[in-house]
């Protein structure tokens, strides 16, 4: 066992005092449904609290992030929670109310977003209050970014704080959860579109067509394939592709389908790219007896409007990433860790993708994180995340931040 330092305790301490208020704000913020695009109402409930903790600026952005700001050192260090949330699903398996009247029990706060992700975000403004107030900060600029949107297009929030807010830390630290572990890194992803020409003719003599719908079952079959071929990685594992979406056109039901399309979903591992991606579907489809002139591999574009009306389009391509075993953010990381919970870290990953896509993988910007909650409970009906998780999260990111100020 690990001995925790003076100031160590003191953080763990006031984290413990401050549980209380985390786990309000927290049940606050899960009472206001926020989807994606959606987000304005939960979004002034995050500025409220920020102001009512003492941060020294707190303003919304263009895209509709909330960014609170502790300190005006030339350093930078940022920390982020997505604050939109995927949709209840099938209201029926919610227990103890519904997803949106939380409730404390079991030890777990319950409710749709308090594992992915308003709890990182409840857990990051108390760590803000804490680092204030005990002055563990004099090198840094911290920013504390709600971020919108993350659910639809990951990381599309933070390409526009890097690119138009003209924020880039030397540190971001990923709110979502992790079990309480530390993660540094994940596999990307992709979406893919495969479109399939045909010739439409009346359904009662269909030889005088060429149906797409045909064509994209063959080459549905061959994409399965594709996963014995697909590059694997020690750390991150092996790379994925599914097909999730298949839709057809036809003049009427009466008729073969001139038209079809293949929606996949592509997870990336190190050391694949946008461009071999497609060339290994392309590859698939043409297994299946297809010529190119039959088909199109497309990778799609997002386009919404936020809350705000800002319409910000980015590419589906979201770059796989991992912060390298020696970094030394990393190393400030695991030293806060033991200290705050005298115990040593497990170094992991996450299974899903975060906004580190674009903080790392697109902008290579050093990211790691820490989360309350176990990310299995993600996207589930019965969501929920331990209290504890949400005062040990804010002491280690208070802690982080004294030991990079040299405080510890």
């Amino acid at each position: 066992m690990l001995m925790m330092s003076v100031l160590y305790k003191q953080i763990v301490q006031k984290s413990k005092e401050y549980e209380p208020a985390t786990v309000s704000f927290l049940m606050d913020m899960v009472r206001i449904p926020s989807p994606s695009c959606q987000e304005k109402n939960v979004v002034q409930r995050i500025k409220e609290e920020m102001e009512k903790v003492g941060f020294d600026q707190v303003r919304i952005d263009g895209l509709g992030n909330v960014i609170g700001s502790i300190g005006s050192g030339p350093r930078v260090i940022a920390f982020d929670a997505h604050i939109d949330t995927v949709g209840t699903g099938d209201l029926a398996a919610w227990k103890g109310g519904g997803p949106f009247e939380t409730r404390i029990e079991d030890g777990k706060v319950w409710g749709r977003g308090t594992v992915d992700q308003e709890g990182g975000m409840a857990s990051m403004v108390y760590a803000g209050k804490i680092i204030k107030e005990m002055n563990l900060n004099d090198q840094f600029t911290l920013f504390f970014t709600g971020t919108v949107m993350e659910e639809d297009c990951d990381g599309l929030c933070w390409q526009y704080l890097i690119k138009e807010e003209k924020i880039r830390p030397e540190l971001v630290v990923i709110t979502e959860p992790t079990n309480m572990n530390i993660c540094r890194g994940h596999r990307g992803r992709m979406e893919i579109r495969v479109a399939f020409n045909g010739r439409s003719c009346h359904g009662s003599a269909p030889e005088r067509g060429d149906n797409a719908i045909y064509k994209a079952a063959r080459a549905a079959l061959e994409i399965e394939k594709l996963n014995d071929r697909i590059r694997h990685d020690p750390f991150l594992g092996k790379g994925t592709v599914t097909v999730t979406q298949a839709t057809s056109s036809s003049p009427s039901l009466c008729a073969v389908a001139d038209g079809a399309a293949l929606h996949l979903d592509r997870r990336l591992t190190l050391g694949e790219t946008k461009e071999s991606a497609v060339a290994e579907v392309a590859d698939a489809v043409k297994r299946a007896g297809l010529n190119e002139t039959d088909f199109k591999v497309e990778v799609l574009q997002y386009a919404e409007k936020a809350y705000t009306g800002l319409v910000y389009p980015a590419e589906k391509y979201y770059p796989t990433w991992a912060m390298p075993e020696d970094s030394p953010h990393l190393k400030q990381a695991v030293e806060a860790y033991k200290g705050v919970f005298a115990k040593e870290p497990l170094v992991d990953k996450w299974t899903f993708s975060t906004n580190g896509v674009a903080t790392a993988g697109m902008h290579g910007i050093p990211t790691l994180g820490l989360g309350p909650g176990n990310e299995v409970h993600a996207h589930a009906p019965n969501e929920a995340c331990p209290v504890e998780h949400l005062s040990g999260a804010a002491a280690f990111y208070a802690a982080l931040v004294a030991r990079m100020n040299g405080k510890i």
